[in-house]
């Protein structure tokens, strides 16, 4: 038939036995073909994938054979893939070994799983790892080892912290990058990035471990970028929308999903107070650099990480289902901010005494935080209750009398007129202290006196205040606006 010879050189690995009509176009029937050969099923690539019956399907990558393939542990045991069912006549494959992303290590991945005798042995191999590389505090380093764990099981949480190294060029934070970075799961070493654009994307696709030197981002929008991913990624659920067109030019927001374990270096904090409680930071370059760590990482430096990768990769099949929050880890005596990033690392630590020194540091960062709120406009408020307080018999607080106290106290440190409605604005929407009318004059009644021991503990204020009367019965209060002056 005219163009079955044509077509069979252009195409000269084509089945000897496939329908070639003119111009290479099949003359059976479609069915016909499906019926002899089976369904054409798509290949869709995935990274990897948790079923409900507890099977789990992870990507492994043989840099030297330059092959991809995946791994499935299912009922105790693993097993290497080449592909797997997906149905909806879908075949699941690897990303491909030249993918731009692999090839060039800006993620990387096990080779295949290893055993790793005991939790304990793990764990030190992971720090021993660590200290040959990294000067870090004694605490950080078994900090980090720990953290590297949580990464492998993140999936089983629905919080997570972030780790962060801060210092000056030349400190050592990209060396720490690089090496516990190369131990977690799937790191992603987006520091070189042009933009932050393709960030979004990998997150989305591999769910990995966010490696990033926050000051490779040196364009304000770009750093803005950073802190959306930092602030939306330590809770699950809390994806991140982007603006995108399609090609008609219709207007249709994207929601990425950037949950997940991050590693960041930076120079100093972050401005928002919400997203500096989110870190385990160690600062970096206080002293000497360590005369054992090498000034350049040798070949074996990689060769060490893979092999514990895929010692990590055993644990993260093994332990997958079984690690999730310890709520009977809680401190009640610490922030529930705090609690909350530090009990997902608490939850996979097993050794006791490790343990304890992870809570005597959410103690000290408690500490801490209570100590910086001592300076704030909030504190400098309540400490003019309190003394009103005690030095008053009547126990309604009129609004104008703690403004002219605080004037006289504070209002040099200023450079705003200090009004009553500024104060106000900070009673309610800063203290949430109600305010109502009286005879004229708004107050704080006694019934809001209650809540004033909490708020003393929460910003270091000393608690000797009188004792607080039953709240009066009446009609709820009239309330004056609640716009800062």
């Amino acid at each position: 038939m005219r163009g079955d010879a044509a077509f069979r050189a252009k195409f000269p690995l084509l089945p000897a036995d496939f329908p070639i009509g003119y111009a290479g176009v099949a003359m059976r029937p479609l069915k016909e073909v499906i019926a002899e050969k089976g369904p054409v099923r798509r290949a869709v690539p995935i990274v990897s994938s948790a079923s409900k019956d507890g099977g789990l399907l992870e990507m492994v990558y043989d840099a030297e054979a330059k092959k991809t393939r995946f791994v499935l542990w299912q009922n105790g045991t693993w097993q290497f893939r080449d592909e797997v069912e997906g149905g909806l006549a879908r075949r699941l494959v690897p990303y491909s070994p030249y993918n731009n992303l692999i090839k060039n290590d800006v993620i990387l991945f096990p080779s295949a799983p290893e055993e790793y005798g005991t939790e304990t042995e793990l764990v030190a191999s992971l720090q021993g790892f660590i200290h040959r590389y990294v000067d870090v505090s004694p605490l950080f380093e078994q900090i980090a080892a720990y953290y590297v764990l949580l990464s492998w099981v993140y999936d089983g949480f629905n919080e997570l912290p972030y780790l962060r190294v801060r210092g000056d060029p030349g400190s050592g934070k990209t060396r720490f990058l690089l090496t516990v970075g190369s131990l977690c799961y799937k790191p992603i070493f987006a520091s070189g990035a042009s933009s932050v654009s393709p960030i979004f994307r990998i997150l989305e696709i591999f769910r990995g471990t966010l490696i990033i030197d926050e000051s490779d981002f040196r364009l304000s929008d770009e750093k803005a970028e950073v802190v959306k991913i930092l602030n939306n990624g330590n809770v699950k659920g809390f994806p991140v929308l982007r603006s995108e067109a399609t090609g008609r030019g219709e207007f249709n927001p994207r929601a990425y999903q950037v949950f997940g374990p991050k590693i960041v270096a930076s120079r100093g904090a972050f401005d928002d107070r919400a997203l500096e409680s989110r870190f385990l930071t160690e600062e970096m370059g206080t002293g000497g650099l360590r005369e054992d760590i090498p000034i350049n990482l040798p070949p074996s430096h990689k060769v060490e990480a893979l092999a514990l990768r895929n010692k990590l990769l055993l644990f993260r099949f093994r332990n997958f289902h079984k690690r999730t929050v310890a709520n009977d880890l809680v401190d009640r005596s610490i922030e529930p901010r705090l609690n909350q990033i530090f009990l997902p690392l608490l939850s996979v630590i097993e050794d006791p005494k490790a343990r304890e020194a992870l809570r005597e540091l959410a103690r000290q960062y408690h500490r801490e935080m209570v100590s910086d709120r001592g300076l704030d406009t909030e504190a400098q408020v309540l400490e003019v209750i309190r003394s009103l307080l005690l030095s008053s018999e009547n126990g309604a607080l009129s609004l104008s009398d703690i403004t002219g106290r605080f004037a006289d106290l504070y209002g040099g440190e200023y450079e705003r007129k200090i009004t009553n409605k500024w104060i106000g604005w900070i009673l309610r929407r800063r203290l949430h202290l109600s305010t109502h009318k009286s005879h004229g004059v708004f107050v704080i009644p006694e019934a809001e006196h209650r809540k004033l021991p909490s708020l003393y503990a929460k910003y270091a204020i000393e608690s000797d205040t009188p004792p607080v009367a039953d709240a009066p019965s009446g009609p709820p209060p009239e309330t004056d606006s609640a716009a800062p002056g």
